[in-house]
């Protein structure tokens, strides 16, 4: 009899959790909170949902970034400021978007901002250099989630993690690699606590694109601001040939890289209904669940 009862309830959750999949939710009811919108992957998604007619709310660091965006985007884009270090910031940009979204709640929170810091052998870095990336990177997304949990509860909608194929594997020194294995780690815990809620936990994983997280200029600026601070013994001790091949490392490999625009255009494959915990694409927005099929 108890066996009976069990298999019947198993059977009336699978049916539920089914239907559930199954229902469709218009676009322009289906509000998604993008971060680190000035650029790159984050004001390409939210031109390419505000095309799909979606409720886009995309958050800017500089007002600047946030004016060129809205100038190119239809009405219902909409724009605020945010600096994810600074949980102020965070708070305010959470107040602005339940102010948005009323009782619809939050369909999608992509978690895109990022920086890069200094990509150069760990023995040349400070513990500075790791907390910078990591407060944007790791502690950023974190905030930015916690903050908006309950509007996302409220409709059962999920967590998008811009994370790295580095967050695999740790292919160079500096804080990017740590700081996306974090991210990793968070989206894996995080998906087993809110699935119980309804709530969907995803991780994207570019692989190398050309963005200005990647600018190559950047990054070699950064390494040699690196090693002019190093003291004298510990240059004679690497030599200047060192730095050479290990800055011609970087640049063989992101020299490789796709240009962001390519993945803004990809249309990708159809997914699952319920999306892939973790996607490694070469073309980025052909995995973002919301990009490329009608909602469920």
């Amino acid at each position: 009899m108890w066996l009976l009862l069990l298999l019947l309830g198993a059977l009336l959750w699978a049916a539920l959790w089914l239907l559930r999949d199954q229902q469709s939710l218009p676009p322009s009811e289906a509000f998604v909170f993008i971060t680190g919108c000035d650029s790159g992957f984050g004001r390409l998604l939210a031109l390419r949902l505000d095309q799909r007619g979606f409720q886009v709310l995309a958050s800017c660091l500089t007002p600047s970034g946030a004016e060129d965006l809205q100038r190119v985007a239809s009405s219902r884009l909409h724009t605020t400021l945010l600096d994810v270090t600074d949980p102020q910031s965070i708070q305010r940009a959470a107040k602005w978007v339940k102010a948005r979204v009323g009782e619809t709640g939050l369909f999608g929170l992509v978690n895109n901002a990022g920086v890069a810091g200094i990509i150069g052998p760990t023995p040349w870095l400070t513990r500075d250099d790791f907390h910078r990336v990591l407060n944007v990177n790791t502690l950023g997304p974190i905030g930015v989630t916690l903050a908006l949990l309950p509007l996302l509860q409220q409709a059962r909608g999920r967590v998008i993690n811009i994370t790295s194929v580095l967050g695999r594997l740790a292919a160079n020194g500096g804080g990017y690699c740590v700081s996306k294995f974090g991210l990793e780690a968070f989206s894996d815990s995080l998906r087993r606590d809110v699935a119980p809620f309804g709530i969907r936990v995803s991780i994207v994983e570019p692989g190398f694109f050309q963005t200005p997280v990647t600018n190559l200029k950047s990054l070699e600026d950064a390494l040699q601001a690196c090693w002019a601070r190093l003291p004298p013994a510990t240059q004679a001790h690497y030599g200047e040939d060192f730095l050479t091949k290990y800055g011609f490392m970087n640049v063989a490999a992101l020299s490789l890289a796709a240009q962001e625009q390519e993945a803004g255009r990809a249309e990708g494959h159809n997914l699952f209904p319920i999306p892939a915990s973790t996607a490694s694409p070469t073309k980025t927005f052909s995995k973002i669940p919301f990009c490329q099929h009608p909602l469920k």
